[in-house]
């Protein structure tokens, strides 16, 4: 919202109660109020609230979807047959017939809303810890693309191959992606900080033909070197012909191809027609069992998906500025870069992201002039706490919107932020994922804000909660699902050639509704609380951890045997706490678990490393093997082990048992408030 359209907030609100609603000129200055003016204009349907739009949208879909295509102008290079063939999921069929381009979109002179835009126009601003800042106009962005595609060209890069990076959040990362985009060829990339098992369990899957990487960083005042893990990756990743280095700080990497030689001859920003469903970037999600999931989304539905969401939830529109700390490897990553799409521009950030102090965010978005920033819960928690008053301490007078993602914002952190902006910015919390590579709960400038609740269903998606028994709850705890197909969902997994992961990962439990894998109760009205996941992947801090990853590090130590992790979350947003449990014949001292925190920080990343080390008689698992990791962790949380798993499905009846003890123990621990839960569950 704009200083000048008002939404009543109420600093004081308990929980759930309104904190501000739209104001009298929210449908003249919005994106969203742009859209239902055109609806009324060119198709004759007229709305008076963000509910009726949002009913619309999820029962016509062949309307809504081809409407979105309509108001932002998609441009295919063939005119699809139709919106949508096949509706059923999974095997939905979008746009049929279409070809298009993402990356063409998102550098084209002509923006999403008809008019032409001007190359000097600032397209990426990038700050970080490593080098001084860099600015990109579009004119610039776009040649740098077309010099990239060419020398991508000459190393043989075609249609379908994969172009991999192990790349920070930097200018050279998104010119790589849009030109990888632009030729069709199928991008995927993981953070510098992980280790080399994270990283070849992802991209070998792929096959990849390119690795594109640095050689290290700055994280704050630390230099981080990563040549030898550059060196490890490329060692096993047999399919890779070409290493090209990206120069980012002090470290040279030999016998790589510089990028300056990648982008030494010029090319044309050229954009291959590929068909609607063709990939454009996997991402990879770790569930709780195996490798993780390598879920390919595709260039069309990102493009529709990104359109809607970043202008019609997000409000951004040309000459908007948007700032969202992300990690390559997290979808936020990807959805920074559709900002493009609406031609804002992108703030790019590297490093520490509380480095010098917890004021750092606030003051890019002060220097880069952000009109929506993005945050995680646990960083509004911790600026509230450390007494911080952005609004006072900084230039904050373009911020319209403020977004929070990745777990849940307690109600106080709503009423800090209501505190400190009044009537001028819009406090967005959602909930979305890798997996659909977008929001799935969200508020809008249409929308009231409710503390500590989300707003409700984005537009075109239909999220309800279920019961087990598959029937909708309301104002009860229930599976997040998702009823009616969108065109972000994914187009599978890499190499599930029958599709039985992917179905067996989303639609397993409800046939023909995907489960979501989150906990969340609605309201009648709408608004709703995520609870946490319902699975057994981990959120720490809104980065999501597989378990599979650390039973691979952790099991691998001569000293275990058996192991299992648990996350309990912070309701206040923060990181939570990571609880790991092993069983052996060693004796666990702190040396043993001082070599756990090394395995798992070196191999995979510091979110990895627990709070909690605890030693346990035996691991539980049910009668196919598989470990109860929800099953333990509803214990540590109160419930009781008959209510979380019969004994019938127990490998051995008596493994729960120590976990019980443990639970009880951690509860009197709490009571007597002596601050410490180290020690053995056995």
């Amino acid at each position: 919202m704009s200083e000048s359209t008002p939404r009543t907030p109420s600093a004081d609100a308990p929980d759930g109660e309104v904190l501000s609603v739209p104001g009298p000129g929210v449908l003249d200055e919005s994106e969203i109020g742009r859209f239902i003016a055109w609806l009324a204009a060119e198709r004759g349907l007229t709305f008076s609230d963000y509910d009726g739009l949002w009913q619309w949208s999820v029962t016509d879909l062949e309307g809504f979807w081809s409407a979105v295509w309509e108001f932002f102008d998609v441009r295919p290079h063939t005119e699809p047959t139709a919106t949508l063939g096949r509706r059923s999921m999974p095997d939905t069929e979008w746009f049929p017939g279409s070809t298009l381009n993402y990356a063409e979109h998102a550098l084209r002179r002509i923006g999403a809303d008809g008019t032409e835009h001007d190359d000097s126009d600032v397209a990426v601003v990038a700050h970080s810890q490593t080098r001084e800042p860099v600015e990109l106009t579009f004119g610039e962005l776009r040649e740098q693309v077309g010099r990239a595609r060419a020398g991508l060209l000459r190393l043989g890069v075609r249609k379908g191959d994969r172009v991999v990076a192990y790349l920070p959040n930097i200018p050279e990362t998104l010119v790589a992606f849009l030109a990888t985009a632009s030729i069709g060829a199928i991008w995927a990339a993981c953070a510098p900080e992980f280790g080399p098992r994270s990283v070849v369990d992802r991209f070998a899957q792929l096959e990849p033909k390119v690795l594109l990487t640095v050689a290290g960083y700055r994280f704050g005042e630390k230099d981080v070197d990563r040549r030898a893990e550059v060196a490890e990756i490329a060692a096993q990743l047999p399919t890779v012909q070409h290493v090209v280095h990206v120069p980012y700080g002090a470290n040279e990497l030999p016998d790589t191809l510089g990028w300056g030689e990648l982008l030494a001859e010029p090319g044309a920003a050229v954009f291959e027609p590929v068909p609607f469903d063709h990939p454009l970037f996997v991402l990879f999600s770790s569930g709780t069992t195996g490798i993780p999931k390598a879920i390919v989304h595709r260039h069309g539905g990102i493009l529709l998906e990104h359109l809607k969401n970043n202008a019609l939830s997000w409000d951004l529109k040309p000459g908007d500025r948007m700032l969202w700390f992300s990690t390559t490897a997290w979808m936020l990553w990807n959805t920074l870069v559709s900002s493009l799409l609406v031609r804002a521009s992108i703030v790019m950030i590297d490093g520490n992201p509380v480095h010098p102090d917890l004021r750092a965010q606030w003051r890019i978005a002060e220097e880069t002039g952000a009109t929506l920033m993005g945050v995680s819960p646990g960083y509004l928690m911790a600026c509230r706490k450390a007494g911080v008053r952005p609004a006072e301490e900084f230039d904050l007078s373009r911020l319209r919107q403020l977004g929070a993602a990745g777990s849940p914002l307690a109600a106080e952190g709503f009423r800090w932020v209501a505190e400190q902006f009044g009537d001028q910015v819009l406090l967005n919390v959602g909930c979305g994922g890798t997996d659909v590579c977008t929001g799935i709960l969200q508020g809008s400038p249409l929308q009231t804000v409710r503390a500590g609740e989300i707003s409700g269903p984005c537009l075109g998606v239909a999220a309800y909660a279920f019961d087990s028994k598959g029937e909708r709850v309301v104002g009860e705890l229930g599976e997040l699902v998702i009823t009616e197909p969108m065109p972000s969902m994914p187009v599978g997994f890499w190499g599930d050639t029958d599709g039985a992961r992917y179905r067996a990962a989303y639609f397993e439990e409800f046939p023909g509704v995907w489960r979501h894998g989150d906990w969340v109760r609605f309201a009648e009205e709408g608004h709703c609380v995520v609870a946490g996941r319902s699975d057994a992947t981990l959120n720490r801090g809104g980065v999501r951890l597989g378990t599979a990853e650390f039973y691979a590090v952790v099991e691998d130590l001569p000293e275990i045997e058996d192991s299992l992790v648990v996350h309990i979350e912070d309701p206040e947003g923060g990181n939570g706490e990571l609880l790991l449990f092993v069983s052996g014949p060693a004796e666990l001292d702190d040396a043993l678990r001082k070599k756990i925190a090394v395995a798992l920080r070196t191999a995979l990343s510091p979110r990895h490393v627990p709070d909690v080390v605890a030693r346990v008689p035996l691991i539980p698992r049910n009668r196919t093997g598989k470990k109860l990791e929800v099953p333990v962790k509803r214990i540590l949380l109160g419930s009781t082990p008959e209510s979380v798993a019969s004994k019938d499905v127990l490998a051995d009846p008596r493994s729960l048992d120590s976990f019980v003890a443990y639970a009880a123990e951690r509860a009197a621990t709490a009571a007597n408030a002596t601050g410490s839960t180290a020690g053995s569950a056995s």
